[in-house]
Formats: C-alpha cells, structure tokens, sequence
C-alpha cells in the first residue's frame, strides 16, 4: 500500500538553481531579467532550456524573435545589480542602459558585466507549462569570459535575496513574531522585492547596526536587493 506522503511545496525549496540573465530582441529593441530556470537538456546537439514568465517583457521578444541570450552570473554579483534585472520592468525602464555587453551573432545583447560566461539560443521547441513557456533552443555560440565560480541560488538566498513573484520559486514570505511592547523591533517589507529589514539584525554591509530601528535609518538607505528607496517600504502585516 503506497504511503499518502501529502504536498508540502517546501520539498522542492531542495532544487538546485544558479542565477542567470536572459535577454531577447525583437523590432529594434532589447530586455533582460534575472532567470533560476535555465539548465542544459541535451549534448548532442547542444541544447538548454530558460523557463520565462508569460508576463515578462522579455517573454515577448523571446517569443517574437526565437532567439535568447543567457549570462552566468559569478558569486560575488552585487545584489543591486541582480535587483535592476529581477525587479525592474522594462516596459518603464531600460535595464540595460549603461551595463557592460556584446552584441551577439543573433542580435541579442549578452550582458558581460559580472558574468562569468555568455551563449545564446535558438528556440527550437517550446513547452506552455502554465504561467511560464519553457524555451528549448539551440546553442549557436557561446564564451567563456573568465574563471570563476557562478552564482547558486543558495548563495542568493543567504545574502537575503528574494524570488520576484513571476518567478517559478516565488516563496512567499513568512512572517515572523512581533516583539510585545517593542515597536522599535517592528520588520518593514520592500514593496518592490519583498526585502525584509529586521531591525534586530540591521544591515552590517549598509553599516547599520543590529538594534536599527527602520524610522532611524539613514535618509539615503536604499534596500540591499533592489535599491528602492525607504519609503518603498511597508510595515510588515
């Protein structure tokens, strides 16, 4: 008799990601966004998928071209700059003014800026899998722009990083237990990464000590993830 083991989606939190940055082109323009869901599925030929949001700008000219641009991230990629592509849409903004990149053999821009290494695709089959479109394509070239170790998920969500909610491994975030009587220990939420400063243990890398209050921070604090400002900020529910 088979045992009724139930569904805790917790038990995929076991996955193993890298962090990445996939870009696109279609009619003259250009985006990119942070993507977990990219990995190799074939050798012979050569072929990796990249599992984007049909919300996303860069879902659009991925679908409009057939082409894609991926960028593996090093381990030390600052957090802002994994922001500016995680975070931001580029139908207000355009993400990849002033980022260090080529122009690759299919048009695409590959972002060289904290990059380890830099292939671009062409679909060759895609996979409708409910809120994202799984774009299976064919490595038409790539470069190895330097040693280094790349970026793991991991490590992201250890430097506090947050999943966007158009993402695949969106987690939602929990909640942790007020402090009776102290409203100086009162969390505040990042409206725009879900970020959440906790005034018991600070922001050591912003130079703020544990023991923070937020309404003490200082004026030009910005969140670590993303880079909005404090009043981007909510009191947490």
């Amino acid at each position: 008799m088979a045992d009724d083991i139930g569904l805790d989606t917790k038990a995929l939190w076991s996955l193993s990601y890298g962090i990445y940055i996939v870009t696109s082109c279609s009619g003259g323009r250009s985006n990119g966004q942070i993507c977990n869901t990219v990995t190799q599925v074939s050798a012979e030929p050569p072929r990796v998928l990249a599992a984007i949001n049909k919300d996303n700008f860069t879902h659009k000219f991925i679908e409009e071209s057939g082409v894609y641009a991926v960028s593996v991230l090093e381990e030390n990629t600052p957090m802002p700059f994994i922001g500016r592509f995680g975070f931001k849409t580029g139908r207000e903004t355009d993400k990849l003014t002033g980022v260090e990149q080529v122009e690759g053999s299919t048009g695409c821009p590959c972002v060289t800026e904290n990059a380890i290494s830099i292939f671009e695709a062409k679909v060759f089959a895609t996979v409708d899998v409910g809120a994202h479109t799984v774009f299976v394509g064919d490595v038409v070239s790539g470069r190895v722009l330097k040693e280094g170790k790349p970026l793991t998920y991991t490590q992201y969500h250890a430097n506090k990083g947050k999943a966007p909610k158009n993402a695949p491994t969106y987690r939602p975030p929990e909640k942790a237990e007020e402090k009776k009587g102290d409203p100086s220990m009162k969390r505040y939420v990042c409206n725009v990464c879900g970020y959440i400063y906790d005034p018991e243990e600070g922001d050591p890398d912003s130079g703020v000590a544990p023991g923070t209050a937020f309404e003490n921070l200082p004026d030009d604090w910005v969140c670590p993830v993303c880079g909005a400002e404090k009043d981007e900020f909510s009191p947490e529910d």
